[in-house]
């Protein structure tokens, strides 16, 4: 019988365990990404990228939607619904990557070591469990590259190019990161330091491979109409399609536009002419450098900064999250400029902030940071953005793990967005000046985001060349010919991961909007509060959660 609400007790619990069994079969086929969410039952091995080894995880994925496709949603609570459709989401998303897409057949990134090897290293935990993982997963690096190099074929230049790279990145992970760690247990040191001779040894002739595939590695990096409409569906979770959102990010590009140049004519002073925004940015940025050996320390002053500003405003809750900045490891550059690197939500003590968050920093592209855009990305980046937002999210526990375990993308990005958008807003409170200067740099930013989800859909279903590309970001968002070099790189080494930044920030603009209109009652910290309060959805089942529909 029922409940009050409609849920039913028995399908509820048989949800529940399916749900469970069903998330540590997806933890125990990715063992490295388990080792990321803080699950360290699979930290001695590796994922087996091959065909046979693909088949059976196919198999495993159709069985588990299976179990998923039998429940009676009708029986669950909203929570619980929202868990199974996220769930089932995952699976699918899962299966079609493996089956149809075969990304491990052509990209060289996916057979590299070091993100199964790194959070080992960098991360706490006890020093024996993490030195015998690691062990067993530097013995497992020369089958893994044999393995690659006997499925890899139609292999795109540039993925190759970075996977060199990134394998040549590898090797101070494995000495000056890695050697702190031995040092601390000379018993379990010996088989590490054989093993690590071994990978090493493994990931030079691998290298050497690598580069004799240069001159015939002519694959195409683009996903194409079909494909990116279908993993571009998994990723956002949303049923906007690829064309409708390009129409709207090429409208809101022109409407940033507008707002930017009126900017930078109260700014400057100047009346509107075809280069004033360019001129008036590279003034902005010329006026407050902050040099390569200062950016660390910036950052952290920065982050004080905030932290007091959102404390005086009363915009969200403010949870006890240790932020450490860090220069971006040589294994983990290449792509972005910045990340943040959360604790394992599934780590004992994630919830309660006793682990540290790494806000991590790439040395500058092109012109170089400056004040402005380094708060700006601190605001991003770590608070009130994604080390606050991930916190408020490692908090939450439903009736199933699986919240805590999945998280959407659009949604951290959303937030992240959101997050510097309330900064900006609001202003720091030193002056007037400075608070237009960092507006001007989040307008840069919103620019840039409308950018990314335009080159994502433009380059991998619609076939924009480079200098189209590159033509777009300078022309019209503003950047450095080294900035837009390397997000021309990104945006072919990923797909679908760009347009999160512009459909997240719109999706949880949204979401504030209707929720402050349906609830008035709700102060602004707390409507951002209640945006948090929920783990880390995606945009569509949030709205279903706060009742907004």
């Amino acid at each position: 019988m029922r409940e009050q609400h409609g849920e039913d007790p028995i399908v509820t619990a048989r949800f529940r365990d399916a749900a469970t069994k069903v998330l540590d079969a997806l933890l125990e086929a990715a063992p490295e990404a388990a080792t990321e969410l803080g699950e360290h039952r699979y930290d001695d091995r590796t994922t087996e990228l091959t065909v046979e080894a693909t088949i059976g995880r196919a198999s495993m994925l159709v069985d588990a939607l299976s179990a998923l496709d039998d429940v009676d949603d009708t029986g669950l609570t909203p929570d619980d619904r929202v868990d199974l459709e996220i769930l089932r989401t995952r699976v699918s998303g899962t299966l079609w990557e493996q089956t149809e897409l075969r990304r491990f057949e052509s990209d060289p990134l996916m057979h590299l070591p070091a993100a199964g090897l790194h959070p080992l290293i960098s991360r706490d935990g006890p020093v024996p469990e993490r030195l015998r993982a690691l062990t067993a997963r530097l013995g497992q690096v020369p089958a893994r590259l044999e393995q690659a190099r006997s499925v890899l074929h139609d292999m795109p230049r540039l993925s190759v190019q970075t996977a060199i790279e990134r394998a040549r990145s590898t090797v101070p992970l494995l000495t000056e990161d890695l050697e702190p760690l031995l040092a601390q247990d000379e018993s379990l040191a010996g088989p590490a330091r054989q093993a690590r001779r071994d990978a090493l040894e493994a990931l030079d002739r691998h290298v050497d491979w690598l580069q004799a595939q240069l001159p015939v590695s002519d694959g195409d990096p683009r996903l194409g109409e079909l494909n990116y409409a279908a993993r571009l569906w998994y990723t956002l979770d949303t049923e906007t399609s690829p064309d409708a959102l390009l129409t709207r990010a090429e409208s809101d590009l022109q409407a940033i536009e507008e707002e930017i140049a009126e900017l930078a004519v109260r700014i400057s002073g100047r009346p509107m002419s075809p280069g004033l925004v360019r001129e008036v940015l590279d003034e902005v940025a010329a006026a407050a450098p902050v040099p390569p050996e200062q950016v660390r320390p910036f950052c952290e002053q920065a982050l004080a900064l905030l932290t007091d500003r959102v404390r005086e405003l009363d915009l969200v809750t403010l949870l006890p999250v240790p932020v450490r900045v860090i220069e971006m490891p040589p294994s983990q550059a290449g792509i972005a400029v910045a990340y943040c690197d959360p604790p394992g939500p599934l780590e004992p003590g994630a919830a309660e902030g006793l682990l540290p968050t790494f806000f991590a920093v790439a040395p500058s592209q092109g012109r170089g940071y400056d004040a402005h855009l380094l708060r700006n990305l601190a605001a991003h980046e770590a608070i009130p953005g994604h080390a606050l937002q991930l916190a408020h999210a490692a908090r939450y526990r439903g009736g199933t793990p699986v919240r805590t375990a999945v998280r959407s993308g659009t949604f951290a990005e959303g937030w992240a967005g959101r997050a510097e958008e309330l900064i900006s807003s609001a202003g720091l409170g030193q002056s007037a000046e400075d608070d237009d200067r960092l507006r001007l740099m989040s307008l840069k930013t919103a620019l840039r985001s409308a950018i990314n989800a335009i080159l994502d859909i433009r380059v991998h279903a619609h076939g924009m060349n480079e200098d189209e590309a590159i033509l777009l970001m300078t022309a019209r968002g503003h950047q450095e010919a080294g900035e837009a070099a390397g997000k021309w790189r990104r945006a072919l080494l990923t797909s679908t991961q760009l347009s999160t930044y512009y459909v997240g920030h719109h999706e949880i603009r949204d979401l504030a909007a209707g929720l402050a209109a349906a609830r008035p009652e709700l102060s602004p910290r707390e409507v951002n509060d209640e945006l948090l309060a929920h783990g880390a959805p995606p945009p569509r089942h949030l709205r279903a959660l706060l009742q907004l529909d």
